[in-house]
């Protein structure tokens, strides 16, 4: 019988974690090992995105019959993220339980992970976490990979168009409310095409998540951006409501240089026509795939000098670093941007050869070989 394993994946919207499952199937599938992918109901994209053949889709509306979705006999089963203690007590009762760590456990719940045979951090930031809380971390990062195989299945869009920024929690009668009003309203809007302004091009490329915490790092960085009208600020992505009204208010003293774009197929397409990609702030960010995809796309990347991000961007060579703004109230960063707009020769990322192979595909495959044969002799002792 062909090597399978269960994984795990609730998540109905479309993010970080959902193109770091979409990887990790193909690099199984590289190794002869089939997934049954267990999924929300309401997550619609994961037909689209080129998973491999034989790639089992099983949805689900939630835990309890995502633990029916399982095999009766011992399995090998990934989730992404921790699973709720209750779940992850009966799964591990019969299977091979083992998880993601997609945030970085810094602060969290010290009792995540205690059902866990093994757990794989996606940075050595997530490691260090995992291990100071007394969990069973593998002894290396699994880190992402520059992937931008979104939605193979349709053709990439000619021009980068404005979509609706918003993500919709139909938990919150707010959301549900609005997520009814809005195809009501889009109709009437224009959706103006993307053209790079003249100037400096910053960038964000991600979901507007609470995690990133933008709108407290443009608190204290929009006002400094006042003093420089050469920069503009481009943002591709979308998020829940109250993250994107707390972003723009955060944005109000550039609001004529801010525009947003929602969320894009195409996000090559998006690095290569900015001159840096801006990140949040680093404590609770776990890696940062698109720091990764940006340096593989040529884009030097500007973030706080601190893990995760210093293990992802080489200063001055594939970004630049600045200090936390909490600490020194951006003086950093604005010397930075001064730096920038004076810069001889632009950084050339996608020429470091040596450091973006370490989040090759061929790579992230070598480290899943180890860990499959290491779950093959685990499941014997079942």
């Amino acid at each position: 019988m062909r090597p399978a394993v269960f994984q795990i994946n609730l998540q109905a919207h479309f993010g970080g974690g959902e193109v770091y499952t979409g990887f990790l199937t193909r690099a199984l599938a590289a190794l002869g090992v089939a997934t049954t992918l267990v999924c929300h109901r309401d997550a619609d994209f994961w037909s689209r995105l080129g998973l491999p053949p034989g790639t089992v889709f099983r949805p689900v509306d939630g835990w309890e019959a995502a633990i029916d979705r399982l095999p009766g006999e011992p399995a090998w089963v990934l989730t992404h993220g921790p699973l709720p203690k209750m779940f992850a007590e009966r799964i591990a009762r019969r299977h091979l339980l083992t998880g993601i760590a997609h945030m970085p456990p810094q602060g969290g719940r010290a009792d995540r992970y205690d059902d866990y045979a093994m757990v794989f951090g996606v940075s050595g930031y997530v490691l260090e976490g995992l291990r100071a809380a007394g969990f069973r971390a593998w002894h290396e990062p699994f880190y992402g990979v520059a992937d931008f195989r979104r939605f193979r299945n349709g053709a990439a869009p000619a021009q980068i168009r404005q979509t609706s920024c918003y993500e919709w929690d139909l938990r919150k009668g707010r959301d549900r409310l609005l997520s009814r009003l809005e195809p009501c309203v889009e109709p009437l809007r224009r959706r103006p095409v993307f053209d790079r302004r003249s100037g400096l091009t910053l960038g964000i490329v991600s979901r507007l998540t609470p995690i990133k915490q933008f709108p407290l790092l443009f608190s204290i960085l929009a006002p400094l951006l006042v003093r420089f009208p050469q920069a503009n600020l481009e943002i591709f992505g979308s998020g829940g409501y109250a993250s994107v009204r707390d972003l723009k208010n955060a944005l109000a003293p550039i609001r004529e240089r801010t525009r947003f774009w929602g969320q894009q197929q195409d996000v090559a397409a998006v690095y290569r026509r900015l001159d840096y990609l801006m990140t949040g702030l680093p404590e609770k960010e776990a890696l940062g795939l698109n720091v990764i995809e940006a340096q593989a796309c040529g884009t030097p990347v500007l973030a706080v000098g601190a893990p995760p991000f210093t293990e992802t961007v080489l200063d001055g060579r594939t970004g630049f670093f600045y200090r936390d703004p909490r600490q020194d109230g951006g003086a950093g960063f604005a010397a930075l941007v001064e730096r920038l707009l004076d810069l001889p020769q632009p950084l050339r990322p996608a020429e470091e050869h040596a450091h973006l192979a370490r989040f090759g595909f061929d790579a992230f495959v070598e480290r899943m070989r180890s860990v499959a044969a290491w779950a093959r002799q685990e499941l014997m002792q079942k």
